[in-house]
């Protein structure tokens, strides 16, 4: 039986692991972290496509029941507060049950890996925390994971499943490209109880203010969960933390001012430390996602900005890709290359979605401009309704059943 060490115990690595046990591959995941993420993060959707990836490994219910509430629509905005267009998920148009259990959902990234990790580890999974990975040695025989303890830990796969700043990915390739800037910083938070209309039944409100962009949706609760995005020359984290969050809440204050007057509202009523903002980058031009016995998956191969909406969808497809080809191809460089080769093009396409969607919110102060930029995104958003422009998104499939590739069967 081959045996997989993971590294990253986030969204991709219990998902992969899980995914690596139902195929009959032993798999065991490292996180540098004490515990599953309590409090890491603000929140995140996840789209029927990753749904549907949860559902075959069992791992949907518990999610769905962390799940603040469905997001199955997106209804985009002016400055004013005129619709320029409603885009859906495509949940409604699923057979029976699949309509409901598969319809995008917002979560806190702290609630979906605790709720991942505790599925997985109902399923067997070992996860060990406070294992955080310092570097690996490959043998013609296997891998060997080093960690800052001074432990190691032996396999014959070793995964990255440890994000954007992957340590296994610069051990594995030292001159890979830095990820890349999108232009954008955003922050994002959740106010518990605020007295604004609310917004129709699934639906986020997505705001294209007149110099950044506003996302918003009510709670049946009566709270709101909310995110901005302002364009912005690329800061380091210390940069960022350098300026303070008053200050940061003053900046994105203003760059809504004259805006929906509703998010001028959330916003001071959040407390400033939320407004801190991220630096949102994306990765699709990686020359290789593995080497001999090591592979990336999730954020670690491609990360793609959160305009996208697919970063955990992608690491789960990820994941079933990765453990239909360990099952399927026994020399594992070789199965690790045909992993990557099926996932290459579909990533690359979101990547570059998500960097339109990016480029689409940075707003401009020039009326003219703004009259322009309306007309412009009516016609875009009339195409994608009418004719279902994000199927191949959310729409899309792994069956983990499947032969990894044509004509292969699964290994005995």
């Amino acid at each position: 039986m081959t045996r997989a060490l993971i590294i990253g115990g986030g969204i991709g690595g219990p998902v992969a692991a899980a995914a690596l046990r139902r195929v009959g591959v032993d798999a065991v995941v490292y996180e540098a972290h004490p515990g599953p993420g309590d409090g890491l993060g603000a929140f995140l959707s996840l789209a029927p496509n990753g749904l549907a990836g949860l559902d075959t490994l069992g791992m949907l219910d518990p999610v769905l029941a962390a799940s603040a509430f469905p997001s199955t629509h997106i209804e985009l905005v002016n400055h004013r507060g005129r619709r320029l267009g409603l885009v859906g998920d495509g949940s409604d148009r699923l057979p029976g049950h699949l309509s409901d259990r598969l319809r995008t959902v917002t979560v806190n990234r702290d609630a979906l890996q605790r709720a991942l990790a505790e599925t997985a580890l109902d399923q067997r999974v070992p996860i060990e925390y406070s294992r955080r990975c310092t570097g690996y040695t490959e043998g013609p025989d296997g891998v060997v994971a080093e960690f800052a303890d001074g432990s190691t830990a032996e396999g014959d796969v070793l995964i990255g499943a440890d994000g954007l700043h992957s340590r296994v990915r610069g051990v594995m390739d030292p001159d890979a490209p830095r990820p890349d800037y999108t232009g954008v910083i955003g922050s994002g938070g959740h106010v518990p109880a605020l007295d604004v209309e609310p917004t129709p039944p699934g639906t986020v409100r997505m705001v294209f203010g007149r110099r950044a962009f506003f996302g918003y949706q009510t709670t049946p609760q009566g709270g709101v969960f909310w995110f901005a995005n302002l364009g912005h020359s690329e800061l380091t984290r210390e940069e960022i933390a350098a300026r303070g969050d008053d200050e940061w809440k003053r900046t994105t204050l203003d760059a809504f001012a004259g805006d929906l007057p509703v998010i001028t509202t959330i916003l001071e009523a959040e407390a400033p430390a939320r407004l801190r903002p991220l630096s949102s980058y994306d990765m699709a031009a990686l020359p290789r996602w593995h080497r001999g016995r090591a592979g990336l998956l999730g954020d670690a191969a491609h990360a793609v900005s959160s305009s996208s909406g697919q970063g955990a969808s992608l690491a789960i497809e990820d994941a079933l890709v990765l453990a239909r080809c360990l099952r399927d191809i026994p020399a594992v460089p070789e199965a690790l290359a045909e992993y990557e080769a099926q996932r290459r093009d579909r990533v690359r396409r979101i990547v570059a979605e998500g960097r339109r969607r990016s480029n689409q919110k940075l707003g401009s102060d020039h009326p003219v401009a703004l009259v322009f930029r309306d007309l412009m995104l009516r016609t875009v958003f009339a195409v994608i309704s009418r004719f279902d422009g994000t199927s191949w998104i959310h729409g899309h499939r792994v069956d983990l059943d499947a032969p990894a590739r044509a004509g292969s069967g699964p290994r005995a």
